[in-house]
């Protein structure tokens, strides 16, 4: 599959019987959907950034400390897009609201398509009993919320997997970072992929509402067949 745009399908690298043209999924109103292109992100992060504030203007005008945070958050912005782009990510969405006490939320989703080998089946039951192996060996959020691997439904596509943990993660060369990581697993119809859809926030402090947030954009995705496309497009 092939980048897709916010609430709107990304298409599949390959056709055939059964298999979808594109995927679909739904993102709050607030949230920004991060240009992966290396040739225009860099440019299109800043504006997308700063028009919610009035523009270079109002960047300019701004106090020290606020041009320095805004400057820091775009910075942020473009790492996120560059080391999307870099796992080849279909799409990558997320919010960055400043908050009055100086405070951050964070939040993302980023949407992958891992191709299996030829001949395998995607087989949910294993795979979430290797996110259980896997994750019995990191103490972090244990016995928490952040410590789930299941078995789901989601209302438009099916069985899919869940997995949930806490990790430290390298922060683009500048350190680690612990997040929270929630990530649902979906079979792609008639291929040997799988969709992943991969929510991770450093509010730690705030897991349970991330998550819940997390958990509703996955229950929107759909898969759209070729057909269906084609009369879309018509």
């Amino acid at each position: 599959m092939t980048q897709g745009t916010p609430g709107t399908p990304g298409t599949t690298a390959t056709g055939g019987s059964g298999v979808p043209a594109a995927y679909g999924l739904r993102f709050p109103a607030s949230w920004w959907n991060l240009d992966l292109n290396p040739n225009t992100r860099d440019a299109a992060i800043r504006r997308r950034i700063l028009s919610d504030l009035g523009g270079e203007a109002a960047l300019t005008s701004a106090p020290a400390d606020a041009r320095a945070g805004l400057e820091s958050l775009i910075r942020a912005a473009r790492r996120s897009a560059r080391e999307a782009h870099a796992r080849g990510a279909l799409q990558l969405a997320g919010m960055f609201d400043l908050l009055e006490d100086g405070s951050v939320l964070i939040g993302n989703v980023m949407v992958l398509c891992v191709n299996l080998p030829e001949g395998t089946t995607p087989d949910l039951s294993e795979l979430m009993l290797a996110y259980a192996v896997q994750g019995a060996r990191n103490p972090l959020g244990q016995g928490t919320r952040a410590r789930r691997n299941e078995i789901i439904e989601l209302p438009h596509v099916g069985p899919a997997g869940r997995a949930t943990s806490v990790e430290d993660i390298d922060f683009y060369g500048r350190g680690w970072a612990r997040v929270a990581i929630s990530q649902t697993v979906v079979p792609v119809p008639g291929t040997h992929s799988l969709l992943v859809v991969a929510g991770t926030t450093p509010n730690l402090t705030l897991v349970d509402a991330f998550f819940d947030m997390f958990d509703a954009i996955a229950g929107t995705l759909t898969f759209t067949p070729h057909q269906a496309q084609a009369e879309q497009a018509a």
